[in-house]
């Protein structure tokens, strides 16, 4: 006796079909799982018996074998657990209806997912969302999946989606002596809106603008100045001015955390992510992998959102430099003897260094710099220039002058300046309404020839800038899509000289040695 049941596995942030062949023969008691499995695969051959029986099932005697197709792709999780136990119920023909007049419920028409206790109790699966995706692009009519996933799941319309916690509930659905509803998800679930807010800082105006710059295009800033100044406390303070994320933004943040099993209850990711690693984290850590299947890593789960770096030059230098391909695709490729999976890494990443080792070069204040000139040039070139090459905006940021932390008002609220930003945001989003792009950072190269036209003043100036400061090719085109973005923000149709002043003062700001 033959069944098949559809179940789904993942691959990076995508899903595909698995199909659960299901055969049972006479012979001796045994119990084989093939088609790539792993380890937490291979255990369910202890976990299913156990929860048919304590199901009130009878599991059947001789020999079963289960198959998950395709066998060459190599399957992990333990997902796999219902649709095993469904599949033995189905070749046993404990599924058939009790009235052949009543419709029932089809298998081949969902795809089902879940881990089973010993008792039968259905428990919560990585990767809900992209599963359920998977299920409307096959044309399936829904997915069966544990409760605590399905609010998750259910953001994906024009398929149903049902949360079940026992087997039962599989079980007697498909008989047609149950009826599960369709879980809605909860759309209006939010998370808290962040406590800081950018009055809370004093003086650093030229920095706040320059963040208020790389908010509104996404650009990646890099902040340097002595202890104390406020760089941290001014990275803490971005998310607060970030743009709100688009539907489809919340759909490819929500899928990587799904799949590493870090998402709330609460279906949607609606604030961007702000992930904030120590500078010894290795580079698996950053950029993914692990044993089995690689797993997303710190600037996968930033996506869409900000990897702040403090002290940048603690940062082991091979973790830097594996950053260098992610930041320029906005994506990253893991290529392992079996497979090979891409992950989205679209980030804004955001930096903090001393100038020195001491942290006082340059410093107007009492303290005064206690590091060689060796020192300092070693501790510098901890950052290769490729990698700062890829940072668009740098910026000093100098010790707060005492005036400054006396007086009462300091600057423009966080909600003042988010509304400059989401007006910036809004723009760009209709310049790029027929393309995959949500912001300026996101253009390319015939983007720029399109959107980032220059007048003969523009050209003139920005042509003595290369040849005096022997700036690259893709400095170009970063002083570009920074002067794209400050002539958004002042909602001019043209860049103008003054924007590509301001885009080049952000570019030559770390040039002080």
């Amino acid at each position: 006796m033959l069944a098949k049941i559809k179940s789904g596995a993942l691959l990076g942030v995508d899903g595909f079909i698995v199909e659960v062949e299901v055969d049972m023969a006479f012979g001796l008691n045994i119990f084989h799982v093939v088609g790539l499995p792993d380890g937490a695969v291979r255990e369910s051959r202890l976990r299913v018996p156990s929860a048919i029986e304590n199901a009130g099932f009878k599991f059947p005697e001789g020999k079963i074998t289960v198959n998950l197709a395709p066998a060459d792709i190599r399957k992990d999780g333990t997902a796999f657990d219902l649709p095993m136990a469904i599949g033995i119920l189905a070749a046993q023909r404990m599924l058939e209806p009790e009235s052949k007049t009543t419709p029932t419920p089809k298998l081949d028409d969902y795809i089902l997912v879940g881990e089973l206790s010993l008792d039968g109790v259905v428990r919560p699966v990585r990767g809900a969302l992209p599963l359920a995706l998977l299920a409307r692009s096959q044309g399936m009519r829904g997915i069966i999946l544990p409760k605590e996933n399905a609010n998750e799941a259910s953001v994906v319309t024009d398929i149903q989606v049902y949360g079940v916690d026992h087997l039962t509930e599989v079980s007697t659905f498909f008989r047609g002596t149950r009826k599960l509803e369709a879980h809605q998800c909860d759309m209006k679930v939010a998370e808290e809106e962040n406590p800081r807010d950018f009055s809370e800082v004093a003086g650093q105006e030229v920095v706040k603008r320059a963040l208020e710059v790389a908010a509104a295009g996404g650009h990646n800033v890099l902040m340097i100045g002595p202890p104390g100044s406020g760089k941290s406390m001014l990275a803490k303070r971005l998310p607060s001015i970030l743009p709100a994320m688009t539907f489809e933004e919340s759909l490819e943040t929500t899928a990587v955390y799904s799949i590493s099993g870090r998402l709330r209850k609460g279906g949607l990711v609606r604030r961007r992510p702000f992930r904030t690693p120590h500078h010894t984290i290795s580079d698996v850590g950053v950029i993914g992998g692990g044993s089995g299947i690689p797993r997303p890593g710190e600037i996968s789960l930033a996506h869409n959102g900000v990897l702040f770096l403090d002290e940048l030059p603690e940062f082991k230098r091979n973790v830097l430099e594996v950053m260098r391909q992610p930041l320029e695709d906005g994506r990253v490729t893991l290529t392992r003897s079996l497979m090979t999976l891409d992950y989205p890494a679209r980030v804004m990443v955001v930096a903090a260094m001393n100038p020195c080792p001491c942290g006082y070069f340059q410093s107007d204040g009492v303290q005064r710099c206690s590091c060689g000139v060796a020192q300092v040039k070693r501790y510098r070139n901890r950052v290769s220039g490729p990698l700062l090459d890829r940072i668009d905006i740098h910026v000093q940021v100098p010790a707060v002058d005492y005036k400054d932390l006396q007086k009462e008002r300091r600057g423009d609220s966080s909600a003042a300046i988010r509304e400059r930003v989401q007006g910036a945001r809004k723009i760009q989003l209709a310049r790029f309404s027929k393309r995959k792009m949500h912001s300026n950072s996101q253009m390319e190269t015939r983007d720029l020839r399109k959107y980032c036209k220059l007048d003969d003043h523009g050209h003139h100036f920005l042509e003595r800038v290369i040849t005096q400061f022997g700036m690259s090719a893709r400095a170009y085109d970063r002083i570009l899509k920074l002067g794209r973005t400050i002539a958004d923000l002042e909602g001019a149709a043209n860049i103008e000289k003054s924007h590509l002043a301001e885009a080049v003062h952000y570019r030559t700001l770390d040039r002080c040695e």
